[in-house]
């Protein structure tokens, strides 16, 4: 039993198809419609494609003028580009804990972390439930700070009633295979930041601004864009937008999907006490279970034993992520020690993403929670 996978249908060869021969296979029409997409779904003034989530989060810090001496706050339990995209850019990241009933940034923990060399926040939406916005932004507000919506996993995620990616200055999604639509590799810039937007486009787009009046020579076939800053190519191609655009015709329909099965995952999981599982004691009116992960009352070993007898039965899966100060090169570089961020670790040790994937039945998550019974009896 795969850990998810994407769904395809005729749809996306359909619009390969399209795509493949009007000859423009580059960023081009399908995607300003992919980009429309999200903006519409978002409710975001701008949405700009990209090559992943990695390289939006990069985009990210350099549009908002981050750089050495500047410190980013991050959780300390979440996919390492959260962390890396401040590194890019010569920033030091400073990492938070997080809750372990969320899995998100521990906002009690935020305000003593801030400097004055504090530039952003990286606020994570991990596994699709989104962080705690609200005394986020309090304390940006009052410290000028960027937050910067690390939204990977949450294409279609709410935050008390409203769409991620536009509540702080830039968001930044994922079309990852393991996300809930894909286009192979893929990524969104979104926000409603106007005057970030020519900046955010140029980094993605080599540099280039467009051309100004020139009262010397009128504009034509020999008139070149400006490059003011040192860019990238960073731009999604109109093939994977193409399946872009199929993917997302799909996509209130898988969010249902994933929904309608954590709830039962969740339902079947009330009585094993030693599984706390996502939904409990957390408001998931908005989560949209980009990931279905639970964590243990026990040990790493447990964790392990558990997760090795579901392998005997060919059930995929995986540990939630990573306490990423731990990680080679953030323990060297920055000192730090595992108890430096004691739920970070509890987290990597005691969580499994469990299998959740497109037309799951009750069956399947029988089978999967009985198996987990079995292993903790």
């Amino acid at each position: 039993m795969q850990i998810t996978f994407p769904k395809f249908d005729h749809r996306e060869l359909d619009l390969l198809q399209e795509c493949l021969e009007s000859k423009w296979v580059t960023q081009g029409p399908f995607v300003s419609q992919f980009e429309q997409l999200v903006e519409e779904k978002h409710n975001v003034k701008k949405a700009l494609a990209t090559t992943s989530c990695t390289a939006a989060l990069h985009i990210a810090m350099l549009a908002l003028g981050l750089g050495p001496g500047d410190e980013v706050l991050v959780p300390a339990f979440t996919w390492v580009t959260s962390a890396h995209a401040a590194e890019y850019v010569g920033a030091k990241v400073i990492f938070v804990d997080v809750d372990p009933v969320t899995f998100n940034l521990d906002v009690n923990l935020l305000e003593s972390k801030i400097t004055k060399n504090t530039k952003a926040i990286v606020a994570v939406h991990l596994f699709g439930l989104a962080a705690d916005m609200a005394p986020i932004l309090t304390l940006a507000k009052q410290y000028n700070l960027a937050v910067i919506e690390d939204a990977a996993c949450a294409l279609g995620t709410l935050y008390q009633g409203t769409p991620v990616g536009g509540l702080g200055d830039i968001g930044c999604f994922s079309f990852h295979p393991r996300k809930l639509i894909t286009t192979g590799e893929g990524g969104m810039l979104t926000t409603n930041v106007e005057e970030l937007v020519p900046t955010m486009n140029a980094y993605r787009n080599h540099g280039a601004f467009p051309p100004l009046p020139n009262d010397k020579e009128s504009t034509g076939p020999w008139t070149m864009s400006r490059h003011e800053v040192l860019g990238h190519n960073l731009r999604l191609s109109d093939i994977q937008a193409a399946v872009g655009v199929a993917q997302f015709e799909k996509l209130n329909l898988l969010l249902s999907d994933r929904r309608r099965a954590a709830q039962y995952y969740s339902s079947r999981f009330d009585d094993v006490n030693q599984v706390i599982p996502p939904s409990r004691d957390v408001d998931i009116s908005g989560h949209n279970f980009q990931s279905y992960v639970i964590r243990l009352e026990g040990t790493r070993a447990l964790r392990n034993h558990v997760m090795s007898v579901l392998l005997e039965e060919d059930i995929q899966t995986r540990p939630g992520t990573h306490a990423v100060h731990r990680l080679g090169y953030y323990k060297n570089k920055y000192a730090l020690k595992s108890d430096d961020f004691p739920m970070a670790v509890l987290c990597e040790n005691t969580t499994i993403t469990l299998p959740l994937f497109p037309g799951m039945t009750h069956a399947d998550q029988d089978k999967v929670v009985d198996m987990i019974q079995k292993a903790l009896n």
